[in-house]
């Protein structure tokens, strides 16, 4: 295959530039319609472009971050900031190339006079501009996407076939991929969390028994293992093993080189939240010590990391009592703190979803009481320690109890749950800066995909790997769920499809492991 490359008629940089900012609307005249360009060009577009005008024109974003909760001034600020120091030569060619992306024959109707803003601009002139070379995959025509950790990167379009990733080549609906090894026993209200390219599965409930095992999926081969994990001791004045109990509806998070086991209940209830470690190296299980005032115990709650603390809300008790209070556990100090918001919190729930966005908002959607279920979104900032609601825009999911959710970016995707007459058939999105909903995938009848007590995690270092490896946006959305459709099976789905918030069309790859009793 030829090297792919395309060729453009106009004026060289800047001037090209200019008048691509000029088009787009971005000329930094009092006539610069924000309207106009919000109308011509989706959210993530806009706030590309927004972002790589400053960069090129005024430089790296030295603004203080925006202290309300405005998601559009917010979503300005961080798209700006992410582009760090970008030169502006760098930055003025990839406003052109997402300008005909999305316009492929803007220049032509551009005005053939475009004045230049009268701005200092600092260029780099040593700056290359790598040509799109061929590798060992075939894909389309490379495009720029914003990508998680703040950079910009190249991708393909959704025809490129991934070779690591086998037989995942249909997009846009669920798929069960082949695993091999020893599949865990049907659960749920089990923990799931991914280290590096395994995802790590501990205890849950089957057929009414709490359950204590540890199980493994290497997700480079999909082979199961089962983890023959040690208990260390009390102390060394007590050489005695720990207790560790067996429980469920507990939420497992990765933090260091260990998973913690937070919450959940138990055969027999303690009286606060109790939290547990597997040590990944060593192999073996710990108790939690934590300072001050624990909160109550509970199962069904959301537990959310951000930064070194962990973000306990809502729940329900040994004794059935709906929770909506709010607690942080301090990883580097393991002390416990209850935080006295302001603003009216979400109504007492469990089986919700939680999640951070921009490390200071955590969003809560959804959940179940004893006799509703929820489709209301709630944001608490976690600077101010006040809960507020915004509106939601676009698709509203319908109410909801059981789903499980993941993010990518600032795209937060949900799948499944119910509320207690049928599941939930889509799959939906949201978009964190503009709180608007879309769906992005859906299933038809009794699957087990539209069912109650998922578990959702997200593989970070396969997306890193396949990024790599592929060239492609690529994501691992892994989501452990449970239903009584099939009883004794278990079945791992994949979900590949593209993104609707991001800056092209990219690819996710989303798998589903149902254990269905």
């Amino acid at each position: 295959m030829a090297t792919m490359a395309r060729a453009n008629s106009g004026p060289a940089y800047p001037e090209r530039f200019y008048a691509a900012a000029s088009y787009a609307g971005f000329d930094g005249s009092p006539n610069s319609n924000t309207k106009d360009i919000a109308s011509r060009f989706s959210n993530d577009v806009a706030l590309i472009l927004y972002a790589l005008y400053q960069q090129a024109t005024v430089g790296p974003c030295t603004v203080p971050k925006p202290s309300s909760w405005s998601p559009v001034e917010h979503s300005k600020w961080k798209s700006w900031q992410q582009l760090g120091n970008m030169v502006s030569t760098e930055a003025m060619r990839l406003f052109v190339k997402i300008l005909e992306e999305e316009e492929p024959g803007w220049y032509s109707r551009a005005s053939n006079s475009v004045s230049e803003p009268v701005i200092d601009v600092q260029m780099n002139h040593n700056s290359n501009v790598e040509p799109i070379i061929e590798n060992r995959n075939s894909f389309a025509e490379t495009k720029i996407i914003s990508a998680e950790n703040g950079g910009l990167m190249e991708t393909q379009d959704k025809d490129v076939v991934s070779e690591g990733l086998g037989s995942i080549v249909v997009y846009d609906k669920w798929i069960s991929p082949p695993v091999i090894g020893q599949r865990p026993k049907a659960r749920y209200q089990h923990g799931a969390a991914v280290v590096q390219d395994k995802m790590y599965i501990y205890g849950g409930n089957h057929n009414g028994r709490y359950l204590n095992d540890l199980h493994v999926l290497d997700l480079r081969s999909w082979t199961w293992s089962k983890v023959e994990a040690k208990v260390v001791p009390k102390s060394v004045e007590s050489p005695s093993p720990v207790n560790i109990a067996p429980c469920a509806g507990h939420s497992l998070i990765p933090w260091e080189n260990k998973l913690l086991s937070i919450a959940g209940h138990t055969k027999v209830p303690s009286e606060t939240i109790q939290g547990k470690a597997f040590d990944l190296q060593t192999g073996t299980w710990s108790v939690l010590n934590t300072y001050g005032k624990a909160p109550v115990s509970r199962a069904g709650q959301s537990v959310t990391l951000v930064g070194t603390t962990l973000v306990i809300f809502g729940g329900q008790d040994a004794k059935r009592t709906l929770l909506n209070d709010l607690h942080i556990l301090n990883l580097e100090t393991m002390t416990w703190n209850e935080i006295d918001a302001v603003g009216a919190p979400p109504s007492p729930r469990a089986d919700h979803a939680a999640a951070i966005h921009a490390e200071r908002y955590l969003l809560v959607f959804g959940g179940g009481s004893h006799a509703t279920c929820f489709n209301d979104l709630h944001v608490f900032d976690l600077q101010a320690m006040e809960w507020s609601r915004p509106t939601q825009q676009g698709e509203i999911p319908t109410p909801r109890a059981g789903h499980a959710s993941v993010t990518v970016g600032e795209n937060w995707f949900i799948v499944g749950g119910g509320d207690n007459k049928s599941g939930a058939l889509e799959t939906v999105v949201l978009n964190m800066s503009t709180l608007a909903w879309s769906v992005v995938a859906s299933v038809e009848g009794l699957v087990p995909l539209a069912s109650e007590w998922f578990n959702c995690v997200r593989n970070a270092a396969m997306e890193i790997e396949l990024l790599h490896a592929d060239q492609q946006g690529m994501g691992i959305l892994l989501i452990n769920a449970f239903s009584a459709l099939i009883p004794g099976l278990a079945f791992l789905f994949v979900l590949t499809l593209c993104l609707p918030a991001v800056l092209v069309k990219t690819v996710v790859v989303v798998s589903v492991l149902c254990w269905v009793d």
